[in-house]
């Protein structure tokens, strides 16, 4: 089992964002090359949503749009309509290299957050539960956005490469859509997917050719960011 107290090895991680035509293309040679992920739904994808956490002075999202080399963000998510499984998520990104620690809240305990009751994050003495509280109360962090999409995800074993295509990005009030899942959810993010390729050491050149879309370049791509453009 995973120590959630020891920091997670850092990977890898690069972004493009594709057009509609580029992602039906680029959809059809991974299908063919690599399995989906083992969560995926008959069509090979699943829900994603996130509550992003962020300071009075949007450190988070400031520090993301300056390019701040270390960073770190904090998010509640979720996947498909299951609400029964809920995970704590702190993704830290050093000079580069992205890394992600977690551990699981009840709804219960979710709800509380949504409330503003932080007081029982201390109970356990699980670390990623107390630093949470720590900032809550020391750096003024609460729940900002709600962020939603589709995603189709594939793995390749060697490099232990994930890539991944995100569809139809939302975004949303925390207060109400979070937990919520038949609302509607605003669209940020018109014809367009994300495509993420994550790895640890090495990109296997498989993987490299196979994700290529000719005329793209990686670029900085939050959808945590693009979200936030709707407050």
């Amino acid at each position: 089992m995973t120590d959630p107290a020891r920091p997670a090895a850092l990977r890898h991680e690069w972004k493009h964002q594709i057009n509609l035509r580029e992602d039906l293309v680029l959809s059809q040679r991974l299908r063919k090359l690599f399995p989906h992920d083992r969560n995926a739904g008959k069509d090979g994808t699943y829900r994603v949503t996130s509550l992003y956490f962020d300071t009075p002075y949007d450190s988070a999202l400031r520090e993301k749009l300056d390019g701040v080399n270390r960073r770190e963000k904090f998010r509640l998510r979720y996947y498909g309509t299951d609400t029964s499984f809920i995970r704590l998520e702190k993704k830290y990104k050093i000079n580069g290299l992205c890394g992600k620690r977690s551990v699981r809240l009840a709804e219960e305990e979710v709800r509380r957050i949504l409330a503003g009751e932080y007081s029982f994050l201390l109970e356990s003495g699980e670390p990623l539960r107390l630093e949470l509280y720590s900032k809550l109360m020391g750096k003024g962090l609460r729940p900002k956005t709600v962020v939603c999409y589709d995603r189709e995800a594939f793995l390749y074993t060697p490099g232990n490469v994930r890539i991944t295509l995100d569809r139809n990005i939302r975004t949303g009030l925390y207060s109400v859509d979070f937990l919520n899942t038949t609302l509607f959810h605003l669209p940020a993010l018109e014809q367009t997917t994300v495509l993420e390729v994550k790895y640890d050491e090495f990109l296997p050149d498989l993987v490299r050719m196979a994700v290529q879309v000719p005329g793209r370049q990686a670029a900085a791509c939050s959808k945590y960011a693009l979200c936030r453009r709707f407050d």
